[in-house]
């Protein structure tokens, strides 16, 4: 079992169920992540978090399935290590938790959930007071995160090329981080600038940048 607080020894280890307090949650671990597929009868992310915040745990659990591994790969990608990841995780569900019963859908779940990423990161630089470069054996870190999601496995198996991984890290932090959040996350242009603050210009002129970059570095 693993809860929010704790000091886990190895990655997610194996939980099951849910509790409703945040400083009791049990997270199931990111390796038993249920495929996430979208159909015309789904619950959208906003209904299921209205729903959370009115006392359906179910609600969570399904909103959880659908964004542990992709929030989990994010930081991974971000930290470039993961020995902060577990601890920086837990707390952003926990965040999640805890303003549950303030949640208005004036934004969509994807972008807020990514905002508190986006802002316990920008805690965890500002603790450290510098960005670390990614670790010599970054690629089998990364390599051993399970995904059971058909796209991000497609993408994953793309982005284990050395190649690609040393030029993401090249990138400027704010093109990495639109990257990031477009191909791995799949938000929208508009749902990335309510992450980082961007106006959608701004937004797509990061990622039009930091793609021909990649592009230029992936080039023979």
């Amino acid at each position: 079992m693993l809860m929010i607080g704790a000091s886990p020894a190895a990655l997610l280890p194996p939980a099951t169920g849910f509790t409703c307090e945040a400083r009791m949650l049990n997270l199931p671990a990111v390796s038993e992540a249920v495929a996430h597929h979208s159909g015309p009868l789904e619950t959208s992310d906003e209904a299921l978090m209205l729903a959370y915040a009115a006392g359906d745990v179910v609600a969570f659990e399904q909103l959880y399935a659908r964004h542990r591994q992709r929030l989990y790969r994010f930081l991974i990608r971000e930290l470039r290590d993961t020995g902060p990841v577990d601890e920086i995780y837990q707390d952003i569900w926990q965040r999640v938790i805890a303003a549950r019963s303030g949640w208005q859908a004036d934004a969509t779940f994807a972008s807020w959930l990514y905002r508190i990423a986006r802002n316990r990161l920008a805690d965890h630089w500002r603790a450290a007071r510098h960005r670390p470069p990614a670790p010599h054996d970054a690629d089998a870190r990364l390599a051993r995160v399970p995904d059971d999601d058909t796209p991000e496995r497609r993408l994953a198996v793309e982005q284990r090329s050395t190649g690609l991984q040393r030029a993401l890290a090249a990138l400027p932090p704010e093109q990495r981080e639109v990257v990031l959040l477009r191909l791995e996350q799949e938000l929208t242009l508009e749902e990335i600038g309510a992450v980082t603050g961007a106006g959608r210009e701004t937004v797509k002129s990061r990622l039009r940048y930091a793609m021909d970059k990649l592009r230029a570095a992936m080039t023979p």
